[in-house]
């Protein structure tokens, strides 16, 4: 007879258990090597911090509660992703790839998306989820924070 440490679903379980908050370790070590390349402060943060400040204090803190998950944490793996968590990780694949070509337009394509992939069933609805949310974004960074949107189809109209 098998002790539960040999049954090999719950060695996968364990193994599953601590490999999300490593992978989240992972990303954030990428991520905090990302935010040292910054070589301008947006004028909203002059205040003494330097441009790789917030990010890391933020990267941080995930790193931080990435650990105390890897430890505190007891409970047993979750079953398998349902099919609507997979398709909204689809359209965050989407989002990634049409990023390169427009930020802007990815965003309104995912919004628009995720709103009806989420059970939204009114036209006018998606539309303006689709239309106003990214367009709140951009003149959020663009005209407060003064962070600009990288060039792509749409950007280049606005900042020509």
């Amino acid at each position: 007879m098998q002790t539960p440490t040999e049954n090999p679903v719950s060695q996968r379980r364990a193994i599953s258990r601590m490999a999300i908050p490593l992978g989240i370790i992972a990303f954030c070590a990428w991520a905090w090597w990302l935010s040292t390349q910054f070589e301008r402060v947006p004028p909203i943060l002059k205040r003494g911090m330097q441009p790789s400040d917030f990010p890391q204090l933020v990267l941080g803190l995930i790193i931080f509660l990435s650990i105390w998950l890897l430890f505190r944490d007891r409970s047993e793996a979750p079953e398998r992703l349902t099919k609507m968590v997979q398709m909204t990780m689809g359209l965050l694949i989407g989002f990634v790839l049409v990023g390169e070509i427009d930020l802007f337009l990815a965003l309104s394509l995912f919004a628009a998306s995720l709103a009806a992939l989420w059970g939204e069933r009114r036209i006018w609805a998606i539309v303006l989820v689709g239309l106003i949310a990214p367009t709140a974004v951009f003149f959020l960074f663009d005209g407060i924070f003064e962070v600009r949107f990288p060039r792509g189809l749409l950007t280049n109209f606005w900042y020509e």
